[in-house]
């Protein structure tokens, strides 16, 4: 939970994958060349970011907590596109939406902007990050898609301070 020193903590919308899709992420990411600056995600944090949030004041945090719920079925997720962004992040990222997932994710927005929370105005590109500082790093010849059977379930996270990984607030679906 938040900090009662620190204001505000730092926060995301996430989809977890489940046991199988996480087991082949890792999998996939083993398979990378790396180059020797890549840091590689740790197996428990790889996940898909429905909206990233960024530093919220916890006095926000009930209000989030009870307004981010969307009934949601779930849906199929392809991830089928190993590629380095710009800024060295390698991710495993989905080259079409599914409607599902993108009627999830404007949902979600609606409900931040009411929730006076800033919302990112990039077009939503899901994907997993494998690892940061993968300059010159490249992804397995021959990559299969990797299929994920995404949600019902997603989750407000809090990035935890110095790295320390995930805590999740609130479980939706």
């Amino acid at each position: 939970m938040a900090d009662p020193v620190n204001p505000s903590v730092r926060l995301f919308l996430a989809l977890w994958p489940p046991p199988d899709a996480g087991a082949a992420l890792q999998a996939h990411a083993a398979a990378w060349d790396w180059s020797t600056t890549a840091r590689r995600t740790r197996g428990e944090r790889l996940h898909v970011t429905l909206h990233f949030l960024g530093n919220v004041a916890t006095s926000k945090l009930p209000a989030l907590q009870a307004g981010l719920s969307v009934p949601w079925e779930g849906c199929e997720l392809s991830l089928d596109r190993p590629t380095v962004w710009p800024g060295g992040i390698a991710v495993l990222e989905a080259s079409e939406v599914p409607q599902p997932l993108a009627q999830l994710h404007g949902a979600l927005r609606e409900r931040l902007v009411a929730l006076e929370v800033p919302v990112e105005s990039r077009r939503y590109r899901p994907h997993v990050t494998v690892a940061r500082k993968a300059f010159g790093s490249r992804p397995p010849a021959g990559f299969e898609p990797l299929p994920w059977r995404a949600g019902p379930a997603y989750d407000l996270v809090q990035s935890l301070p110095g790295g320390r990984g995930y805590e999740t607030l609130q479980r939706y679906g």
